[in-house]
């Protein structure tokens, strides 16, 4: 793997545990497409570094158990704009 995706992959990693934020969230700050942020954090972490991999897991867990929560939060606010 190339010296500069394993940097990105690390400080992909690391700006997730610090912020918590959503892979989309991520692809916007690191300029990246949200499936090369899925790629590094589910695949390309695992080899570079397994404890950075698991506390991403847990993150990652975390957003998909409350992602029909946000679901529902951003479909309710889109329809009472439309509504105004």
């Amino acid at each position: 793997m190339e010296n500069d995706i394993v940097k990105r992959v690390i400080l992909e990693a690391e700006y997730m545990i610090d912020t918590g934020d959503t892979l989309r969230e991520i692809a916007k700050v690191f300029n990246v497409s949200k499936s090369t942020v899925h790629k590094d954090l589910k695949d390309r972490l695992k080899v570079i570094d397994e404890g950075l991999y698991l506390s991403v897991q847990q993150i990652l867990k975390y957003h998909m158990d409350i992602r029909h929560i946000k679901g529902g939060e951003s479909t309710k606010k889109k329809y009472l704009n439309l509504s105004s």
